[in-house]
Formats: structure tokens, C-alpha cells, sequence
């Protein structure tokens, strides 16, 4: 499956920004699918992840609350809704596909990646 992100920009904090992933390929929906992020000088983890099949849902600790994903397979598309907004959110927020049961942060279980969106969040 081929992904591609939308929606990434500036924005303040405490506002709010939607992400949007378009697959192509394959339907997403036999896939679990995550969005992960990168800030400047740190590794990449994982923010978000949905396993349809098992219902497993995942959100790192500093997202709950705050950061939604959602999917629209008819569409073959997944969201990050992403509210509250902090600084220490602004990073290039990926998404990706795994064929897999089970939510997982290992990046290497992921079978798909976008190009990744640029987040910045300002003070």
C-alpha cells in the first residue's frame, strides 16, 4: 500500500490541526494503521495506532486526550486529529500501514510509510 500525508502546517499553541493519509495499492482496512512523528535530533515513535481487526488502539502517553485517529476505509483514508497543540508537538508526523493483528511502536514491523508532514507548533 502507498501512502500519502496532508494537513501538516504552523499553527499555535493550544490550536488544532487534522491530518490526513490517502492509501492507494491495497485497502487499508487489512492493515493496522498508525501515525508516528519526528522532532529535530530525537528517534521517531509512535503516536498513534489502530488495529481494526483486534479493536487495539493505541495513543502515546502524551497524545491521550488530545490526538484522535480515526479511518474512513471507504475511502481508503486515516486521520490525527490533533487538538491543545504544544511545542514539543512540532516534529514531521508520518503515517503507516503493517500487515499485522496487533498494534506495535517498532518501526520495522511497518510495511508502508508517507513522506511525512511537517507539524510546527509555536509559543
Amino acid at each position: 500500500v502507498q501512502l500519502v500525508e496532508s494537513g501538516g502546517g504552523l499553527v499555535q499553541s493550544g490550536g488544532s490541526l487534522t491530518l490526513s493519509c490517502t492509501a492507494s495499492g491495497s485497502p487499508v482496512e487489512d492493515y493496522i494503521i498508525a501515525w508516528f512523528r519526528q522532532a529535530p535530533g530525537k528517534e521517531r515513535e509512535g503516536v498513534s495506532c489502530f488495529s481494526r481487526s483486534e479493536y487495539d488502539l493505541y495513543y502515546l502517553d502524551s497524545a491521550k486526550g488530545r490526538f484522535f485517529l480515526s479511518a474512513y476505509y471507504a475511502h481508503n483514508m486515516m486521520f490525527l486529529q490533533m487538538k491543545n497543540l504544544k511545542p514539543e508537538d512540532t516534529a514531521v508526523y508520518y503515517c503507516a500501514a503493517a500487515r499485522r493483528t496487533v498494534c506495535t511502536q517498532q518501526m520495522a514491523e511497518y510495511d508502508s510509510w508517507g513522506q511525512g508532514t511537517q507539524v510546527t507548533v509555536s509559543s
